[in-house]
């Protein structure tokens, strides 16, 4: 059992047992650039409303999304034409948020681009 104590500390007894009950929700096909791969995943972020996973996917120069219960592939939502600073284009990106309100993705693309 989880008990909360003094509002920035977890208690968890010296008895508790975990059990592993993991699920590879994205990726999982080894390294590589097809939509059910990912290349040095860097960062992730959860649309809460429906459980959609959108990652960076540092080395294919792309950031991915995969909805709830589709594991099979990805669909790519930005990038993925490659290295480079162009429009279409990411260079390594690192990390990646949604913003609901302007309905935008605002990713973090810091190599040779250095933008925001």
């Amino acid at each position: 059992m989880l008990t909360r104590q003094n509002k920035n500390k977890i208690n968890i007894p010296a008895n508790t047992t975990w059990t592993q009950n993991g699920v590879t929700i994205a990726g999982g096909h080894g390294e590589d650039d097809a939509t059910n791969q990912l290349n040095w995943s860097h960062g992730l972020f959860v649309i809460d409303h429906d459980q959609t996973v959108v990652i960076v996917d540092r080395s294919n120069h792309r950031i991915i999304q995969w909805k709830n219960g589709d594991t099979t592939n990805g669909q790519v939502v930005a990038g993925g034409k490659g290295e480079g600073n162009g429009l279409h284009q990411l260079d390594r990106p690192t990390g990646v948020l949604i913003n609901k309100e302007a309905d935008s993705l605002i990713i973090c693309d810091a190599e040779i681009s250095l933008r925001l």
